[in-house]
């Protein structure tokens, strides 16, 4: 921190130009941009951007007040739009997300008034990975330099420095703790007030900063984060990649990996079938591995390369019984696997299709004891006696409770020497000749044993925490997949899942909790050999229930909130998609983190940003992202009366 004990100054020019002299060795630097905190800051940062030679702007700050007591801040809204709150006050204050929805929106008009108001429709300057340098008049408490400096932190600046001509040597050494340089050119002993250090203090007019920012010397204003995205968005009509965008970016991987923001748009299943159906027939992918259970995706795996007895694609699906049935009972997943057996009935190699999840403990139990009983009835009697002590109704949910009370620590022993048995003797009990279909009729064998394995865990961990269950559960899945690319020699394999197990967790705040998902573990493992596909949304109608186990619904989908990556998508316009490989100014964009909103199975919009958001860095995410600005609901193959009549709209019954 570096400053001189008393100095008066004629006017905030003058200000300015003795501030610039101590910035003097940010001088001509590329790197360097200066940002005004207005109106008042900004005739000073125009002398300190003129000697920098440095692009000067405005950041903009809007205190987030409480409803009741507006001079209590509950956060802060800046350029950019960037929110900052302050957690411990939302939750004392108990502010639903309604409440914070419309005071942010409120703020965010004015915020937007006043940048128009300065700089037309021009947009701020992008300052990920800048030196900035904050500048304003003076200090007193330091609360809106400091809320600025919380929000700038999370538009990731390479190194953030605040420069002002006046404040108390206290509030300069507090803020130099949350910043990598502080100069205060002055900090007088009797301070009072900042215009105390001033013998000329008047209000600065929105014309003379609007003046101001014309007049600035200096490099050329940097492109505004809207224009680089703009600039290296691919179109995507529909979600869908142009094959050469699509073929350039897969390159020679052999997992790629298809997100989705939720578990019920129909433009994510629509586009992932259409992209996966481009790489089965160019790229030589040999199976389609999905977040679904294992043996219901075994019975459509079996349909697909024409065994079974289902008699068309429908009744394949028929084996997606439990809750939510629409994730795979809908009208894109029964295209798709049409086509799949189609494609199959004429290709060389037949293309799987197979389950990740596990969730089918009692079916996956049930399944491995009737592969035993057709080889070995002994092992399979042994099978069902060990598998015995599962049965406390065939709902998981109901082990998970009896397993609380202590019923879990016996049967984990049993089904793990279930599953050593199976893995270790399958081959010497199977008589029968050697052939694909064998191996395959062993290998589901064998990923029911595992599944049975994990599944009694995760539901035996289910009420210890959110953490060990869900990395359970996801390791589970990177493991399946792992296996199954074995047992394909090696096959590539693309993958279905949600964006919260796809995209890489490290890039999220749900690492700090200790979290993991598939997309890391791949990423991991396969460093070179994967390629990981996000999808954003920002407003629309989704497929949906309420709460776990209920019907579905067609809700409407809530424009995404200020300050999220689907609202800065939105500002760029259509359907689009960003290969960060290819545009690294967009991934250094996105390298900020953000709001990201995830929509499960359940959506709640009257507690949307406490249920579906989470902060999240997507260019460290994924590889590319792809956003569809407003998607439709999915179409389930049994829609009901609720689902046919939707959400009604906001103006009902007034419809305007």
């Amino acid at each position: 921190m570096r400053n001189r004990r008393d100095r008066l100054f004629r006017d905030r020019r003058d200000a300015g130009r003795v501030l610039a002299g101590l910035l003097s060795h940010y001088r001509d630097r590329d790197d360097v941009v200066v940002l005004a905190l207005p109106r008042g800051g900004v005739p000073v940062a125009y002398e300190v951007a003129r000697a920098l030679r440095a692009p000067l702007d405005v950041f903009v700050v809007r205190k987030l007040g409480l409803p009741r007591q507006p001079e209590l801040a509950m956060g802060a809204l800046a350029s950019g739009g960037v929110v900052v709150l302050n957690d411990d006050i939302v939750r004392q204050a108990r502010v639903d997300d309604d409440t914070l929805r419309r005071v942010t929106e409120h703020e965010q008009k004015e915020l937007l008034r006043r940048e128009r108001a300065y700089r037309g429709a021009a947009d701020m300057i992008d300052v990920a990975d800048k030196t900035v340098v904050l500048v304003d008049d003076g200090l007193a408490t330091g609360a809106s330099t400091r809320a600025a400096v919380r929000a700038l932190r999370q538009l990731r600046p390479a190194r953030l420095v605040v420069a002002v001509p006046t404040a108390p040597a206290s509030t300069c050494r507090e803020l130099a703790r949350e910043v990598d340089d502080m100069v205060c050119a002055s900090t007088p002993a009797d301070f009072v007030a900042v215009g105390g250090s001033y013998m000329t203090f008047g209000q600065t007019t929105d014309d003379e900063v609007r003046s101001l920012l014309r007049g600035a010397e200096g490099t050329p204003v940097a492109d505004t984060t809207v224009a680089v995205l703009r600039a290296d968005a691919v179109p995507a009509p529909g979600g869908v990649l142009p094959d050469e965008v699509l073929f350039d970016l897969v390159g020679d991987a052999g997992l790629v990996l298809f997100g989705e923001a939720s578990h019920g748009t129909h433009e994510f299943y629509a586009a992932r079938a259409a992209m996966t159906r481009r790489l089965v027939q160019e790229k030589g992918f040999r199976a389609v591995a999905v977040e679904a259970d294992w043996p219901d995706a075994y019975r459509v795996d079996r349909y697909v390369r024409g065994y079974g007895e289902d008699r068309d694609a429908e009744e394949a699906l028929r084996g997606f019984e439990r809750f939510p049935a629409w994730m795979w009972r809908n009208t894109e997943v029964l295209e798709f696997v049409a086509w799949l057996r189609a494609h199959n009935e004429r290709a060389d190699e037949p293309v799987g299709f197979y389950g990740l999840d596990l969730y089918s403990l009692h079916r996956s139990a049930a399944q491995v004891v009737a592969y035993l009983e057709g080889v070995d009835p002994q092992a399979a009697a042994r099978a069902r006696e060990r598998y015995s002590c599962l049965e406390h109704g065939e709902d998981g949910r109901a082990y998970a409770r009896a397993a609380a009370f202590g019923a879990g620590e016996d049967c984990e022993r049993r089904v793990i020497a279930q599953l050593t048995e199976l893995c270790s003797n399958y081959r010497a009990r199977d008589d029968r000749p050697e052939n694909d279909r064998s191996a395959d009729e062993r290998f589901h064998a064998e990923r029911n044993a595992q599944l049975v394995r994990s599944a009694e865990e995760y539901y035996r961990t289910m009420f210890g925490g959110r953490v060990s269950s869900w990395n359970l559960r996801d390791r589970h899945m990177a493991e399946t997949l792992e296996a199954l690319r074995d047992h394909l020699d090696g096959g590539k394999i693309v993958v279905w899942a949600h964006n919260s197990h796809l995209g890489d967790a490290r890039a999220t705040e749900f690492a700090s909790r200790g979290e993991l998902n598939v997309g890391q573990l791949v990423r991991e493992h396969h460093p070179d050999d994967c390629r990981l596909i996000g999808f954003t949304t920002y407003t629309g109608t989704v497929t949906a229930a309420d709460n776990w186990g209920e019907e579905a619904d067609r809700k409407r989908v809530r424009p995404a909130l200020p300050g999220s990556v689907e609202e800065q998508l939105h500002e760029v316009g259509g359907d689009f998609a960003l290969v960060f490989p290819q545009a690294p100014r967009s991934a250094r964009v996105l390298r900020t983190s953000r709001l990201e909103r995830a929509i499960g199975v359940i959506y709640r919009p009257h507690t949307e940003r406490h249920s579906h958001y989470f902060r999240a860095r997507p260019a460290d995410q994924f590889d590319a992202l792809i956003h569809v600005d407003r998607t439709t609901a999915l179409e389930p193959l049994e829609r009901t009366p609720r689902w046919n009549s939707g959400d009604l709209p906001e103006t009902y019954p007034h419809a305007v």
